[in-house]
C-alpha cells in the first residue's frame, strides 16, 4: 500500500523590512514584501515570522496585522491597489483593499510598554486561499500603534514550501 510523506523545503527569506514602519489609523499605509512566485509547484507554504518589536509608547488596543495578497499573474503587471510585487512602502488606494486581502494574523497592544515583541504564529498560504496555492503571493503589514515600529527589522519573515511524495 502506498504511503504519502510531507516534504518540506529549506527556509527561504521573504524580503520585507518593517524597520521604523509608521502607524496608519486606517491600516492602509504599510509595507509589502517582494512577490513570491510558486515556480516549484508547492502544494502549500508555511510562513514563519520572528517577533516584531513595537515602538515607543504604544497605545492600548491598537493593532498590528499581517495580510496576504494572492493572484495568478505577477503583481508587477497587475498591482492590487498599492501592492506591486516589490518590497517597500505600500499605500493601499482604497480602504476596502485591506478587507479584500487574506488576514494571516496579528497582535493587539495590551501593554503601554515600549519595545515589546509581538508574535505572529506561523501560517499556511494555501489555507488562506481555500486550500489552493496562488501562483504569485505577497505579504502586507500595517499597524495602528501610536509610534513607528523599532529599527532593525529587515529579516523577520521566511517560508518553507511543502510538497508530498507518494511511495
Amino acid at each position: 500500500m502506498p504511503t504519502t510523506t510531507q516534504v518540506d523545503s529549506a527556509n527561504t527569506p521573504i524580503v520585507l523590512d518593517l524597520s521604523g514602519l509608521a502607524p496608519s489609523s486606517t491600516l492602509t499605509t504599510g509595507a509589502n514584501s517582494d512577490q513570491v512566485q510558486n515556480t516549484q509547484g508547492y502544494m502549500d507554504v508555511l510562513v514563519t515570522v520572528l517577533p516584531i518589536i513595537g515602538g515607543a509608547s504604544p497605545v492600548l488596543n491598537q493593532t498590528l496585522g499581517v495580510w496576504v495578497a494572492g493572484q495568478n499573474v505577477s503583481f508587477a503587471t497587475n498591482p492590487i491597489a498599492g501592492i506591486d510585487g516589490s518590497a517597500g512602502a505600500a499605500v493601499l488606494t482604497y480602504n476596502s483593499t485591506v478587507n479584500s486581502l487574506r488576514y494571516a494574523g496579528g497582535a493587539i497592544v495590551t501593554s503601554a510598554t515600549s519595545g515589546l515583541p509581538y508574535f505572529i504564529q506561523p501560517f499556511s498560504i494555501a489555507q488562506l486561499f481555500g486550500g489552493i496555492m496562488p501562483k504569485f503571493w505577497s505579504l502586507y503589514v500595517a499597524h495602528s500603534q501610536a509610534n513607528a515600529l523599532a529599527a532593525g527589522q529587515a529579516s523577520l519573515f521566511s517560508f518553507n514550501g511543502i510538497t508530498y511524495l507518494t511511495n
